[in-house]
């Protein structure tokens, strides 16, 4: 049986790392994923993927990455359930098992300069990606 999935898309909201008594990290967030074409009126749409990480996935995505950063995701889907006023209900999520940073953190301050930083210089980042100068529009792809 296979369940693995890859996701490429921006964080919706600062990421929001929490402990467990034990001391484990866990981090809930939601990633805003583009689809591959353009609706009636000629907009982009998005679908808003929640996930979850945990251990060094999550410190990762906690330490580096803030509202609005590139990533992409590994990780493989969860359903689950629970019982809220005599109602049973699933959620349907993405367990991260690994993250890529795809973008500097000097580009995401370019993007969005009213973001307070976190006074990470981002020079010794060993997970951020050289600045790419060919630039190619998802418009300018042949799919």
């Amino acid at each position: 049986m296979i369940n693995n999935v890859t996701l490429i898309g921006r964080l919706v909201a600062p990421p929001d790392l929490r402990k467990t008594p034990n001391n484990v990290s866990s981090l809930q967030g939601t990633l805003a994923v583009n689809r591959n074409f353009k609706n009636e009126n000629g907009d982009r749409e998005a679908d808003f993927i929640n996930f979850q990480a945990w251990r060094g996935t999550a410190d990762i995505i906690a330490q580096y990455c803030s509202k609005g950063s590139l990533i992409g995701l590994t990780g493989r889907l969860q359903v689950r359930s629970y019982e809220k006023d005599g109602q049973r209900r699933y959620v349907t999520e993405v367990v991260a098992e690994s993250v890529a940073l795809l973008e500097s953190r000097n580009k995401q301050q370019e993007q969005a300069p009213a973001q307070p930083s976190n006074n990470y210089t981002g020079n010794n980042n060993p997970f951020s990606q050289p600045a790419d100068p060919f630039s190619v529009s998802d418009d300018d792809l042949p799919f």
